[in-house]
């Protein structure tokens, strides 16, 4: 079951794999458009459930290889979402706009850097 629940956890590998996913998709955007919206930003992707930090770097190539990291201390880009919730954003059966309305999904970065955001996922 997934969907917020605290009945099912995905495992590090499904976390890893959903980022993987995710971050596949930029590479289905235009690289002109991507270098239009895109400048460089410490990512992290806080899993609570799992209690693991995932951190990358977007750039105008795209983004690198995530890493586990200790914490979120230095990313520009802050997310936290349960491990299921992640899977489905990028099953694509949990979009990002209703995740975050719902509390599913939260972000913390500026202004700019969200409206960036917005113009590529």
């Amino acid at each position: 079951m997934t969907g917020g629940t605290d009945l099912t956890m995905a495992s590090q590998e499904e976390a890893r794999a959903a980022l993987e996913r995710i971050a596949t998709r930029l590479t289905d955007v235009d690289p002109d458009e991507l270098a239009k919206h895109v400048v460089e930003r410490t990512i992290s992707c806080r899993v609570p459930d799992l209690d693991l930090v995932f951190v990358t770097r977007i750039h105008p190539g795209g983004l690198d290889e995530f890493q586990v990291a200790e914490s979120v201390n230095g990313a520009q880009v802050r997310l936290t979402v349960n491990s299921d919730d992640l899977v489905a954003l990028a099953d694509d059966e949990l979009g990002v706009a209703k995740a975050w309305a719902t509390g599913r999904l939260k972000i913390e970065a500026s202004l700019g850097d969200l409206l960036r955001l917005r113009r590529i996922l």
